[in-house]
């Protein structure tokens, strides 16, 4: 990396282990609920019960200068099937609450910024296949994504509009309500209960592990509402709202009657870069002279290592 205080962890165990001790700078930092060890722990275990699509994760992590906790901590999964390796954050595709940013890059200063991006162009570039990597739902002003800027201009950052799930359900008229009305519960048996109707028809099996997972977790922890409009046994509206701090966060939910709504949120930011790999590099340089008419180039062709 050139910087020995930054250094790369490969695998869900030490993957979580580093997660685990960066807690104090997530908390320090205000990470919001999804960027926080316990969420991110578990989308480590869903993505690790599914071959596909093959994932791998990598945490890039700027060490302290002197004694304590890491000063950055940036979460990777690798897609490694097919012929270009993609990077993107880690639960990236899952669900999660709208309207504000769900990612973060964490820095705690701007130097620490700038050795994540380092330290996270290390691991692309030493690739021996072309690779890309696609960043989004980050905050705006991200240190992280200047610092990449920065050091690779060529990348393209891109700002979208966040849409937030809305809770209506309270303002629905009571006849329209079946006779057992609205029923709001932080029991964990009230969930598991709620979860067939809520997850029915769902066919991709790592957003509906993801969500009884994260669910189940946060009910235990005493973070998570469920709330429920049933007609006899059939649930006609159900939403599942996280809760962190004094923030509701409305995150997935379905209704037959009304009550639930988007709306825009937040802006998300995102970047996205690509390279050769090592080893088209090399090949680029070594066979561009020997085409005819061409000549040893004045500097190689490809990138400098490094820099993809």
């Amino acid at each position: 990396m050139g910087d020995a205080h930054t250094r790369v962890a490969r695998g869900r165990a030490e993957v979580v282990r580093e997660l685990h001790a960066a807690v104090p700078l997530a908390r320090d930092l205000r990470a919001p609920l999804t960027a926080s060890a316990p969420w991110l722990t578990t989308v480590l275990s869903v993505q690790s019960a599914h071959r596909r699509p093959r994932l791998t994760p990598v945490a890039v992590v700027a060490g302290p200068r002197g004694s304590g906790g890491p000063d950055g901590l940036a979460l990777l999964a690798l897609a490694t099937a097919g012929p270009v390796v993609t990077a993107t954050l880690l639960g990236d595709g899952l669900p999660v609450p709208g309207g504000r940013p769900a990612a973060r890059l964490l820095a705690r200063d701007d130097d620490a910024a700038d050795r994540l991006a380092a330290g996270m162009l290390g691991v692309l570039t030493a690739l021996r296949r072309p690779w890309r990597m696609r960043l989004t739902g980050l905050p705006l002003g991200d240190p992280t994504v200047r610092a990449l800027v920065r050091r690779r201009p060529d990348a393209v950052v891109a700002s979208a509009r966040s849409a937030r799930l809305v809770d209506d359900l309270d303002a629905l008229p009571a006849d329209a309500l079946p006779a057992g009305g609205l029923v709001r519960s932080r029991d964990a048996r009230d969930l598991d209960a709620a979860l067939p109707g809520l997850l029915a028809g769902v066919r991709d099996r790592r957003t509906t592990d993801l969500v009884r997972a994260a669910a189940r977790l946060h009910a235990a922890a005493g973070r998570l509402e469920v709330a429920t409009v049933r007609d006899g046994g059939r649930l006609r509206a159900g939403l599942l709202t996280l809760l962190d701090g004094g923030d509701r966060l409305p995150w997935w939910g379905r209704s037959e009657v009304g009550g639930l709504r988007e709306e825009r949120g937040a802006p998300l930011v995102g970047v996205s870069l690509a390279g050769r790999g090592s080893v088209v590099r090399a090949v680029v340089d070594r066979v561009v002279p020997l085409l005819p008419g061409g000549s040893p180039p004045a500097r190689p062709l490809s990138r400098p290592a490094g820099t993809g």
